[in-house]
């Protein structure tokens, strides 16, 4: 291949997309509440004692043996912001065979990439209630980065996990409850490493609101403030459950946690994540979040994304070179770089990415055959960058398979649904048909134009095509009229009592890089009413129509009180993000293909005022670091309304179908023991063990008569810099003063790990619930979503919300007078609480007797709808009982 060099001019306006700091250290924290620490915990804990990474570890303790100091620091961090194909590009090391790693976003497809599929968002996902679909998606899309060339997956995402209604990026994640995100979250890992992609569970943590996420020149990132419980409880949760199911990365949040940014928060990545959770892969930055060099090496970052400092313009690193130096003048101790490459490379070859692993065939930065390969390089080689391979597959049938089992019915008066396709209809809204310039035309989907696929930000996909509502409809039903404005026309005449109007509307929300209609990510503008007028465009069409159906394609929960009793508004169905697929699945359901069996992976209020201030609310701006503490503790969504007695417009798990269930036949049988405390965890096994001497200079000299490329960041210093920073080093002269609880002796592991996500006990079964489900209606097929809440014993010592949800289920579809049995698990970890003094999962329902007390499993088909309960202590189960809540 022939390359030609071109003047690529880069134009990286100082926008929120990027911080505006080049802050390399940090300074005093800003005061954060009483009782919220982030305490020191030194040094990181070495990857590798796990019998399931033994081999992985072997392999990469030979390979990194053979490196040099400075392919060592090469492969731990980017090259630069658009220095390559991907959205993330590694230094390599060649001469050894390891390659450039391609990190690609998003959570719901190869972003930025041609020819692939563009899948319904998580929160769709999660709205199936659907294991199987969880994990069918995860494949399909594991496929897809596969067949692109790309190494890791930059999802899914658990964080945020939803705390905020208004939180921009909660779509991205799979529902509100930890659950909910840790279930589909490790199936869809699960899907996705079988075919040899490294996924990333992220952010780690608390990146629960978009706005003042960012260190920057002028602020530090908010501050998450959380209490010990509710982060094992809640937040950390559904990470815990991905690093069980063998997840490769972690990606660290922008904000901080008590103070302490998570790109260096030795509590969170060396304390939490490495040692309690026994987290074996590799930790990144998130983009453009990492503030400090020797600090978050010693906190136990291990990759730095994408490589540059905060403004990524003149080509400078906080590692790269820097971390070379550092190494080499003893600042960070070459332990700590040998344990960043081990787990780097261990991760690699966990997935088998050694063997026949694609290169990437795509890339991020333009769709032509040719284009610069460095393209933020002020004059970069040219050559082929798209190589066009498509990787669809039938992929298209998984991601309207979840569009569709992910469409939500709220409502149903008088069973208007399903609809006739002899019926007229009258459809109203923008959002029915595809934005007229295209539904790629708004870059990162930053505009709400047309129908609503995906928010927008860095977790979207191009669409390869998207099959719209009103084309769908067009294609079943012959009288149609579409009235493409989001305001009721005025010259409607009097319909008939018969027809129906199909009105369709939405609300966005997407990542802090961009703001869309005044609305900063968050949904700090519109809040939860619908964009565009769309209520009042119901409610318009309700004074005219007898009989009207509303579609709502939306990031998360509104406010629905102006319309939603109105005596014409018969049906409402969320359809959340469909992605690719909105058309058809939502058809498939208005014309009764199959019944809707989506449930709601959040609770739908009344008011915003239904929540506490903390929930309900964004932080707003401040001078110093904006707090944003968790006061409500483990009460958010429908714990929260359970709490303070509130009725939520439409609870947690809520989804009507046009058939019915019965659940009968209930039985609940022990199955594991349990004591008080976990079993003692077993001790760690050995890990690499290298020479921790400095190396030689030499191995950071920069290879004479090499070619560099302007802004790409290389790991080599130049001679005489890497002969001061040694001489440096050996002579034990730095400056460098470490953090306060520095310490360089490896810890035992505290009593709550043991393995993969704690101490392996905390998965054994405790009781397992079985059920059976029967269809009872007499015209549809259609599917259940049986869903498992917990209610701990009574006088307890600890203040546990009244239920939470455990174990759900989806059956098979069921012809009418089917049934299916359903089994349902409730794990040690399930009917544990966290004790903050004894440090470790506790079964409070265990009497000093050894006894168990009553654990009450309630079975039904939302949060609110809770009709059958097994009792732990008798092994009794009961039917047709008051809900609890």
């Amino acid at each position: 291949m022939v390359y030609r060099a071109r003047a690529v001019w880069l134009l990286l306006p100082l926008s929120p997309f990027v911080s505006v700091s080049l802050g390399r250290s940090v300074g005093p924290r800003d005061p954060v509440p009483e009782g919220y620490r982030a305490a020191p915990y030194y040094p990181t804990p070495h990857g590798g004692w796990l019998d399931s990474w033994r081999e992985a570890y072997a392999k990469a303790e030979e390979f990194v043996s053979q490196m040099t100091l400075a392919e060592k620091t090469n492969i731990t961090s980017g090259v630069g912001f658009w220095m390559g194909p991907c959205v993330g590009n590694t230094g390599s090391a060649e001469r050894l065979g390891f390659p450039r790693l391609c990190l690609q976003d998003s959570a719901l497809g190869v972003a930025s990439a041609d020819n692939i599929t563009a899948f319904p968002a998580g929160i769709t996902t999660g709205a199936t209630w659907d294991k199987a679909l969880m994990y069918a998606r995860g494949v399909a899309m594991g496929k897809e980065y596969r067949g692109k060339g790309a190494n890791v997956h930059l999802g899914p995402s658990v964080g945020p996990l939803g705390r905020k209604p208004l939180g921009g990026r909660n779509w991205e994640g799979f529902g509100s409850d930890p659950v909910l995100q840790a279930k589909a979250a490790a199936l869809h890992i699960q899907g996705v490493q079988e075919q040899g992609i490294i996924a990333t569970i992220k952010h780690f943590i608390g990146n629960e609101q978009e706005m003042y996420r960012m260190y920057n020149l002028f602020q530090p990132g908010y501050s998450a403030n959380i209490d010990d419980r509710t982060l094992h409880e809640i937040y950390l949760w559904p990470f815990a459950e991905a690093v069980h199911a063998g997840v490769g990365a972690v990606m660290t949040a922008y904000n901080a946690v008590n103070g302490s940014a998570c790109s260096q928060n030795s509590y969170l990545i060396n304390g939490i994540l490495k040692d309690e959770l026994g987290f074996q892969g590799m930790v990144m930055s998130d983009w453009l979040s990492h503030i400090s060099g020797v600090d978050s090496a010693l906190a136990g970052l291990d990759m730095n994304m994408p490589g540059d400092t905060n403004i990524p313009l003149f080509g400078f690193s906080l590692w790269q070179y820097e971390l070379t130096r550092s190494v080499l003048n003893g600042s960070v101790p070459l332990d700590r770089l040998n344990d960043m490459v081990t787990r780097v490379v261990a991760t690699w070859y966990k997935m088998k990415q050694d063997k026949d692993h694609p290169r990437p065939n795509f890339s991020s930065n333009t769709r032509d055959r040719e284009g610069p390969l460095y393209p933020a390089a002020l004059i970069s080689p040219v050559g082929q960058v798209n190589w066009f391979v498509n990787v669809q597959e039938d992929h298209y049938l998984v991601a309207r398979q979840v569009a569709q089992d992910g469409i939500t019915l709220l409502k149903n008066n008088g069973s208007l649904l399903p609809l006739s396709t002899s019926s007229k209809l009258s459809v109203f809204g923008t959002h029915a048909q595809v934005n007229p310039a295209g539904p790629n035309a708004c870059m990162n989907r930053a505009c709400n134009t047309g129908t609503l696929g995906m928010g927008w930000g860095s977790g979207v996909a191009d669409y390869p095509y998207l099959d719209d509502p009103i084309s769908a409809i067009k294609r079943r039903v012959p009288d149609v009229e579409f009235h493409n404005t989001d305001r009721f026309p005025s010259n409607i005449g009097k319909p008939s009592p018969d027809d129906v109007a199909v009105v369709f509307i939405t609300s966005d929300s997407g990542e802090n890089s961009f703001t869309v209609e005044g609305n900063h990510g968050d949904r700090d503008a519109d809040k939860l009413a619908a964009w565009h007028g769309g209520d009042k465009l119901v409610q318009d069409a309700a004074q005219k129509y007898n009989n009207v159906v509303v579609v709502v394609h939306t990031v998360g929960p509104l406010i629905l009180e102006s319309w939603i009793d109105h005596p014409s508004v018969k049906a409402v169905l969320f359809a959340h993000l469909p992605g690719q697929e909105a058309g058809e699945s939502l058809t498939n359901i208005l014309f009764g293909d199959v019944s809707p069996s989506g449930h709601l992976p959040y609770s739908i209020t009344k008011a915003a005022t239904d929540y506490p201030d903390s929930i309900a609310n964004l932080r707003g701006f401040t001078f110093g670091q904006v707090q944003d503490t968790y006061s409500e503790g483990l009460y958010i969504d429908y714990r929260s309304l359970n709490k303070r007695g509130i009725k939520p417009r439409f609870a947690f798990g809520h989804g009507l179908s046009y058939t019915n269930f019965t659940f009968s036949n209930p039985t609940i049988r022990p199955v594991t023991p349990l004591s008080l405390v976990p079993p003692a965890r077993s001790s760690k096994g050995p890990t690499p063990a290298y020479a921790t001497t400095i190396p030689a200079a030499s191995e950071a000299y920069w290879p004479d008569n090499f070619p560099r490329i302007w802004r790409y960041l290389y790991s080599w210093l130049p001679r005489n810099e890497a002969d001061d920073a040694y001489a440096i080093g050996i002579a034990g002269e730095k400056k460098y003063a470490y953090p306060d609880g520095y310490s360089t002796v490896q810890k035992p592991g505290p009593a709550a790990g043991g393995g993969e996500g704690g101490n392996p006990a905390l998965w054994d079964v405790a009781w397992e619930v079985q059920l059976t489900v029967t269809n009872v209606g007499g015209k549809h097929a259609g599917k259940a979503s049986v869903q498992a809440y917990v209610q701990f014993p009574e006088r307890i010592p600890y203040d546990t919300p009244v239920v939470q949800l455990r174990d759900f289920e989806k059956t098979k579809e069921l012809a009418p007078g089917d049934s299916e049995t359903v089994t349902l698990r409730l794990t040690r970890k399930d009917v544990s609480v966290w004790d903050v003094e004894v440090q470790n999962w506790l079964v409070p329902g265990v009497g000093l007797d050894g006894k168990v007390g009553r654990y009450t499993v309630w079975i039904g088909e939302a949060s609110d709808k809770l009709f059958l309960a097994c009792y732990t202590d008798t092994g009794e189960c009961e039917t047709e009982l008051e809900p609890p809540v």
